[in-house]
């Protein structure tokens, strides 16, 4: 029995460009092609499916139900593609690179970008701590770590900034708590630098505070903050589900903002220099967008 051929992945991507675009006539600029070849693509897919895939009419192309269902297919293949390209003509750079991670970042973009630093440099062996930002701190200067990507510590001008975030108090959605007259606070244990950004920030305003719960990890304060024992300080575009914006009463005083730094960048060893520029180029694209800010307890508009 003869195997069937694999799809051509040309044929699939001037597809998916259509389906993004709602135009042959984009699609082909975007591409670089002639609007021809591009509807020559298209029917060439749909013949080799047996399948109609787009739907044209006087008010633009829409994919049909069988090609938004094979949409994400199409994807995974011309991706695994372009991991395949990117793993064969990858560095030569062998060895162990010990990285420091801020806990904050690992739930958002570290995934992505160790992906994309694991292409390129697919003989590097990552040793990944994630922790508190302080502590990598201690590990980096101990000379346990080679890379750290961490918040920036006052007084500590090292390294290279990847991105500047405003820190927000953020609470239970609906919750009163930020309303009592001791503000009750989760936060981290020292020498987290969040957590000595919010006291010193409220000791400045002379609002009371008193440390309700203390987690090590972001998993303990999320869940802390949740039930509601009291509000923390994050990073206004890594807010955690199940939790928004504070909106108090009495106005708590403002965060301000916090810089998160790629330090360990200019060592002498290519390794962690590869790292740090995957870093430095892939954050502002992989982060979540900014976006405005619902207060908590407040409707969307």
């Amino acid at each position: 029995m003869l195997e069937p051929r694999p799809l051509d992945p040309i044929l699939l991507r001037s597809f998916l460009k259509v389906c993004e675009t709602r135009s042959f006539t984009e699609a082909a600029r975007q591409l670089g092609l002639q609007q021809s070849s591009v509807s020559q693509h298209v029917a060439r897919l749909e013949q080799r499916v047996g399948r109609r895939l787009l739907a044209r009419d006087t008010h633009g192309v829409q994919p049909t139900p069988d090609g938004d269902a094979i949409q994400p297919f199409a994807r995974q293949m011309l991706e695994a593609g372009s991991r395949i390209e990117h793993f064969l003509k990858g560095s030569t750079l062998r060895g162990r690179l010990r990285l420091g991670v801020s806990e904050d970042f690992a739930f958002t973009a570290l995934p992505d970008i160790l992906a994309e630093f694991a292409m390129q440099h697919h003989a590097v062996d990552l040793e990944l701590t994630v922790g508190l930002s302080g502590r990598l701190y201690e590990h980096y200067d101990a000379g346990e770590l080679d890379l750290i990507f961490a918040k920036r510590r006052a007084g500590d001008e090292r390294g290279t900034i990847a991105w500047q975030e405003k820190l927000v108090w953020v609470g239970r959605p609906g919750s009163r708590v930020a309303d009592a007259d001791i503000v009750p606070l989760v936060l981290y244990p020292p020498p987290s630098i969040t957590r000595i950004h919010a006291l010193e920030t409220l000791e400045r305003a002379g609002r009371p505070w008193r440390v309700a719960c203390t987690s090590g990890s972001l998993a303990g304060l999320r869940a802390a903050t949740v039930a509601g024992l009291g509000i923390t300080a994050h990073s206004a575009r890594l807010i955690p589900a199940g939790l928004a914006k504070i909106e108090a009463a009495r106005p708590l005083p403002e965060l301000g903002s916090i810089a998160f730094v790629v330090i360990g960048g200019e060592s002498h060893q290519e390794a962690p220099r590869a790292l740090a520029r995957t870093i430095l180029a892939a954050t502002a694209r992989l982060l979540p967008p900014a976006a405005p800010i619902r207060p908590s307890g407040l409707p969307a508009s």
